[in-house]
Parts: structure tokens; C-alpha cells; sequence
């Protein structure tokens, strides 16, 4: 199961992108737990395997990258501004990927 945080200035609209991150997970077979939160609640969600930051709190990049050893990235604009839920969650894949090549 790949655990996967996004978080935007609310947690709204990445709640839209969730919805569109699952549906991609379960129609590629990829068991997957996805949640949104505010990125003011980042640190009490840190039992997953990548944060995903939304492209209006790309500069909180290097901030929450400090607090924690999990890979945190930011969703590509496009991708997020088109609500393009398999690209972010292929993105999320490699990120966990990555972070798994280096242990």
C-alpha cells in the first residue's frame, strides 16, 4: 500500500486531486491510501512515503523538507491545474521509487 500526502494552502483543492489520484491507482491496480491536508497540518501527517506540496506552496519546499526525511516535491503546475490525477500519481510513484533506491 503506497501512502501519499498532498497538501495545498487548505487542502481543497488537492482534495479534487486525491479523488482523481484514486481513480488512476485503482484502474492501474495500484493499492494506494492518498489523503489532502492543509499545509499548516503537514507535520501531524507523516506516516507516509511522499508529500506532495501544491504548486502555490512550492515555496514551503525546502521548509518541510528540513522537518522530515520522507521525499516532498512539487506537483507539476499543469498537472495540477488540470486535475490530471494519473500523471501526479505516476510522479508520487517515482518520488517513492527514488527514495527507495537510496536506503
Amino acid at each position: 500500500m503506497k501512502k501519499i500526502l498532498l497538501a495545498c494552502a487548505g487542502g481543497f483543492s488537492t482534495s479534487m486531486l486525491v479523488a482523481k489520484m484514486q481513480e488512476a491507482a485503482t484502474s492501474l491496480g495500484i493499492p494506494a491510501e492518498i489523503n489532502a491536508v492543509a499545509d499548516s497540518d503537514i507535520e501531524e501527517h507523516l506516516d507516509v512515503e511522499v508529500i506532495l506540496l501544491g504548486p502555490q506552496i512550492a515555496h514551503r519546499l525546502s521548509d518541510i523538507k528540513e522537518v522530515t526525511n520522507i521525499p516532498v516535491a512539487v506537483i507539476d503546475s499543469f498537472d495540477y491545474g488540470t486535475m490530471n490525477g494519473e500523471n501526479v500519481l505516476r510522479f508520487a510513484l517515482e518520488k517513492i521509487s527514488e527514495m527507495e533506491g537510496v536506503s
